[in-house]
């Protein structure tokens, strides 16, 4: 595993592990300002690579190596539970979140709910491949976060998409924003707008 510690102030009680997407590596500028907003609000907060990332420092993953990076997000999540007593949740950016919610898909009790930062809901320009399959086996609260510019999925496919989440699932879209949601605000910004919805829907001591 290989990424960044950041360490609330006080003693933690919760926990989030976050990653990246398929065209970068867990120092983006959101994902910084993200882990930096959460652990002022007392988190304990893993920013890490993924297995594909740390084997090559460019490029997308390479075929047959989303099971590898699965794993690597179940050690760190281990890991942040090793840190920090109580809730645990994990999410990222685009692939990193897909391979999030498909990790918990398969093992429920692993993690207490998801922060999903632009999810690759099909790839551009074709709305036919849904990546939503294991939708139904999510049953820990989830939050989307979309931006209204997203090529990988609208606003309205997101919202019918989440329909198939039995779990506790909401969205925060954010006007403006691509997929790397981006240039509608700054990342300092849109990480405390990320928080305090994150902090709205899953308060502590309700799960």
């Amino acid at each position: 595993m290989r990424g960044f510690l950041h360490r609330p102030e006080s003693a933690a009680a919760d926990a989030l592990v976050l990653t990246h997407g398929a065209g970068s590596n867990c120092q983006t500028p959101l994902l910084v300002a993200v882990a930096e907003a959460f652990a002022a609000a007392g988190f304990t907060v893993l920013r890490c690579d993924l297995p594909f990332r740390q084997a090559r420092s460019q490029g997308p993953p390479l075929a047959g190596s989303a099971a590898r990076d699965r794993q690597g997000l179940m050690n760190a999540v281990l890991t942040a539970r090793a840190l920090a007593p109580g809730r645990i949740f994990l999410g990222g950016h685009s692939y990193g979140g897909r391979q999030s919610t498909l990790l918990a898909a398969a093992v429920p009790s692993l993690v207490d709910g998801l922060l999903l930062l632009a999810y690759p809901l099909h790839p551009p320009r074709r709305p036919d491949q849904l990546r939503t399959a294991h939708f139904p086996d999510l049953r820990k609260p989830a939050l989307f976060v979309h931006g209204s510019r997203d090529p990988f999925g609208a606003l309205d496919e997101l919202r019918a998409a989440l329909a198939l989440i039995p779990g506790p699932a909401t969205l925060l879209s954010i006007d403006g924003a691509g997929h790397d949601l981006g240039r509608a605000a700054s990342a300092h910004d849109l990480a405390a707008r990320i928080l305090a919805a994150f902090q709205e829907r899953m308060p502590a001591g309700r799960f």
